[in-house]
């Protein structure tokens, strides 16, 4: 293994989309491993598929990375900036007999009669893996893969080595679906004369089903739940502990905490369920963690645009009822809760004594009519004294007029 003192490893998105949970993932185990041992992190955009790179996903996933705390070293790489390099390269191995020229027979119309392709040498390649362990394949049944298209258009695989070489590379940390082409780039790199880097390939992130997590599956893209308003802290908690444990029972990490406790021998093998309602609790416990005033702010600005807000909420009376309260306990204890809201009193000490879920639901339904909602002293401290008044004097009519039908 290289001397950790002088670890770098590479973040690779391709700008073919917005920034997905799952490289966002591999993304902080790289930066957590380097960070511990203070090693450099290197931020490369494979663009070299012209057709579907666009800027705006580029943006994105700097966007995202940003958001995340995500800090790389050094400028952006851009692999589409790169071609002379890769076309050097490309030249060697013609040179030296690791790679040719391929006639080919154009299977449909347009399709080049022409390629460059790998001369295999149809032999065992053996790896050590810092997750899998011992990893071997035979690359016989890869036969003379394709490297580029032509000397000015390296494909995948091609670039990824040189680029791995020429920066420095000694860590490639990424997921296991990327594990078969582990032996292709290792041939390259022999071909070459290039060091083999130290390999760890993570598990997948999974839906529920334990399907490959997908955009039928809901929310992906990181920016997605940054526009939902989760903290990037939380999220950065919830990533790392999808398919890592410290092996404690802690599961709330500050970054600095994470970068503390991080090792690539405690990572899973198995696939990680991506939960949503797991993450909405990691960010309830973040939020905790923020001071009160910021707390009511993200409240605040999080229910400003919510329907029961906008307009006085139309709902049944008899949901206003508490479990087994009767619709004569209710109005009393609306009543006194009217009274107490406008005097200025203690309406929580009101609902201790007589019983929370009897005074508050009936209270927080009023100001609502949403079964599910922030708690009520939160939502009358947002609509203001008079705004919550008549609210409950509106649901303590309907619930008169009830009683006397």
């Amino acid at each position: 293994m290289p001397d950790l003192g002088k670890i770098v490893v590479r973040i690779p998105p391709s700008p073919t989309g917005n920034l997905h949970i799952g490289t966002a993932r591999t993304a902080l185990f790289n930066y957590l491993f380097t960070k511990k041992h203070g090693g450099k992190v290197i931020l490369r955009s494979e663009d070299t598929d012209t057709e579907r790179s666009k800027k705006e996903f580029e943006e994105n996933i700097l966007e995202a990375l940003e958001w995340l705390g995500i800090k790389y070293d050094g400028e952006l790489v851009r692999q589409s900036e790169r071609g002379e390099v890769y076309k050097k390269r490309l030249k060697t191995m013609l040179d030296n007999g690791s790679a040719y020229v391929s006639k080919e027979e154009p299977k449909e119309e347009g399709q080049r009669a022409e390629v460059i392709r790998f001369k295999n040498l149809n032999k065992k390649i053996a790896f050590d893996d810092l997750v899998r362990g011992q990893v071997e394949f035979d690359t016989t049944d890869l036969k003379d893969f394709v490297i580029a298209k032509s000397a000015d258009e390296p494909l995948y695989h091609l670039a990824v080595v040189v680029d791995d070489a020429e920066f420095g590379v000694t860590h490639v940390i990424r997921g296991e679906d990327h594990i078969s082409n582990t032996p292709r780039q290792i041939l390259i790199q022999e071909a070459l004369g290039f060091s083999r880097p130290v390999y760890a390939h993570i598990p997948l992130i999974l839906a529920t089903d334990r399907s490959k997590l997908s955009k039928r599956h809901g929310a992906t893209a990181v920016t997605d739940y940054k526009e939902r308003g989760y903290l990037p802290e939380a999220m950065v908690n919830y990533l790392a502990l999808l398919g890592w444990n410290p092996g404690t029972d802690q599961e709330i990490f500050s970054m600095d905490e994470l970068i503390e406790q991080f090792s690539l021998e405690k990572i899973q093998k198995g696939g990680a369920i991506f939960d949503e309602k797991k993450l909405d609790w990691v960010n309830k416990e973040h939020i905790k963690r923020l001071p009160p005033e910021v707390q009511k702010e993200m409240i605040f600005e999080k229910i400003k645009n919510e329907p029961y807000v906008l307009v006085v909420p139309d709902y049944s009376p008899e949901n206003l009822i508490w479990r087994k309260s009767t619709k004569e306990e209710t109005l009393k204890h609306l009543e006194e809760a009217s009274k107490i809201i406008e005097n200025g009193g203690n309406l929580m000490e009101y609902a201790e004594r007589v019983g929370k879920g009897a005074v508050l639901w009936p209270v927080r339904y009023a100001l609502t009519g949403a079964e599910a909602s922030p708690d009520p002293f939160t939502i009358l401290e947002f609509l203001g004294t008079e705004e919550s008044l008549k609210r409950i004097k509106k649901a303590i009519i309907a619930l008169k007029d009830e009683k006397q039908e």
